[in-house]
């Protein structure tokens, strides 16, 4: 097993291993996470495996969620087919993590490609360790006890006719997590805000509003400056898919963004979602 870093901040493809005996043998699984942890995104081109494969190497991990929306393959649950062919609107195209909108958002994904454009579908990670790391002193010791609300109805919902996006809201009302959470493996430091992000719950304190300008003007000019983060180019690697392609995140550090520009050409992709934690 080969471990090449893509960029100088996150990433690395991963060659001479089969994931398919990965999945069924310890030993190979065991650097694979290590490499997951310390790069956040791996790469693996020209897997062959199964969608069986693909599952199990993905329970490696830890037990699969299934999507209110999307759904699972009946026959592996826990797999959620993203078929992108005969509609040009993308749930993908903003920079987030999976799942934020969860009370226990996913450890990580497993995503692999069927089908891909010949040009076109990029996929965008972004390291939010350093998003966080990097931010000004005092923007840092301002956000560090920030609690921030997450919802699923204002993105997969909108879409929806008025019942079923209410139902939607109710079946998963807004979660609250903090604005930056402790990896609970490595002990990082994470920015964690995303487009499921939609307000700050305790921002307005005498510390941060004197006149009512400061109040909901000033809030959300700092979560959309928090949420900018994501596009700093240094904190990025992009990926251009092939069929067989296999991508590993850990969703607890990194965000993602899946670009749109490639309809009306076929996009298949299918991901295994790994239950997670609470953040804290």
């Amino acid at each position: 097993m080969k471990i090449r870093p893509v960029t100088p901040s996150i990433g690395a493809e991963i060659t001479d291993v089969h994931l398919g005996e990965a999945s069924r043998d310890a030993e190979r699984f065991a650097p694979i996470r290590a490499a997951l942890l310390k790069h956040k995104v791996l790469f693996f081109r020209g897997q062959d495996i199964t969608r069986a494969e693909h599952v199990a190497f993905a329970k490696r991990f830890g037990p699969l969620e299934d999507h209110p929306v999307l759904g699972s393959d009946p026959d592996h649950p826990g797999l959620v087919l993203i078929h992108r062919s005969d509609n040009k609107h993308s749930y993908e195209n903003t920079y987030h993590c999976d799942g934020l909108w969860r009370p226990t958002p996913p450890l990580g994904s497993v995503l692999r490609c069927i089908e891909c454009p010949e040009i076109g579908g990029d996929t965008i990670w972004v390291n939010m360790v350093q998003a966080h790391d990097e931010l000004p002193e005092e923007i840092k010791q301002k956000i560090a006890k920030l609690r921030a609300k997450a919802s699923i109805e204002h993105s997969f919902g909108a879409v929806m006719p008025m019942e079923a996006r209410l139902k939607l809201g109710q079946d998963h009302p807004p979660v609250e997590h903090p604005v930056v959470r402790t990896h609970p493996e490595t002990g990082e430091k994470v920015l964690y805000v995303g487009s499921f992000t939609t307000h700050f719950v305790n921002y307005s304190t005498p510390e941060n509003v004197r006149h009512g300008i400061d109040k909901t003007p000033g809030a959300a000019l700092l979560l959309n400056y928090l949420l900018s983060r994501a596009t700093i180019p240094e904190y990025q690697v992009r990926w251009s898919w092939q069929p067989g392609d296999v991508v590993v995140w850990d969703n607890r550090s990194t965000q993602h963004y899946a670009l749109n520009d490639y309809w009306p050409a076929p996009r298949k992709m299918e991901r295994a979602g790994i239950v997670g934690d609470v953040p804290y």
